[in-house]
C-alpha cells in the first residue's frame, strides 16, 4: 500500500454548498452569464478551486428552455466534474426562471462554515444564508 499523508487528509471531509440565481430571460447568455457569476462566488466566498469539487448537481425550473445550466458550469471550469442536471419540482408559486445548485467539495471547513450563496431573486428562497454584502 502507498504512504499516504495523512497530514494533509486528516481534516478533509466532504461538504455540500447551495447556490441559487434567477435569470431575467430565457436566454443562453443570460444563462451563462448568471452560472459564471454563482460559481465565481461559490468558490471565492469558500476558497475553494476545481480541483476541490467532487460533483455537482444543478437544477433549473420548467420555465428554462434555451440552453443546459450544466454546460454553463462545465464552462466556467468544471468540464471534469461530473454534473448530473435536472428539472426543478414545479411547484405553484414557486420562484420563476431560477437555477439551483447543489456543490460538493473536499474541504478542511466546519459544516457551519460554508458560504452558501444566493444572488439575484434567489435571495428570497433562504433570507436566512445571503450574505449582505453581495445581494444583487
Amino acid at each position: 500500500m502507498p504512504d499516504v499523508d495523512t497530514t494533509q487528509t486528516a481534516n478533509v471531509t466532504t461538504r455540500a454548498i447551495r447556490g441559487a440565481t434567477t435569470i431575467d430571460a430565457d436566454t443562453a447568455e443570460q444563462i451563462l452569464a448568471r452560472v459564471n457569476e454563482l460559481m465565481t462566488e461559490v468558490f471565492a466566498r469558500n476558497g475553494l478551486t476545481a480541483e476541490d469539487a467532487i460533483s455537482l448537481m444543478i437544477t433549473a425550473t420548467a420555465d428554462i428552455h434555451s440552453f443546459h445550466p450544466a454546460t454553463a458550469a462545465r464552462r466556467w471550469g468544471l468540464d471534469d466534474v461530473p454534473i448530473m442536471g435536472a428539472q426543478e419540482i414545479d411547484i405553484t408559486g414557486g420562484l420563476p426562471l431560477c437555477i439551483r445548485t447543489m456543490l460538493h467539495v473536499h474541504s478542511t471547513m466546519g459544516r457551519h462554515d460554508a458560504q452558501h450563496v444566493f444572488l439575484h431573486g434567489a435571495t428570497a428562497l433562504r433570507p436566512d444564508l445571503v450574505d449582505k454584502r453581495a445581494d444583487s
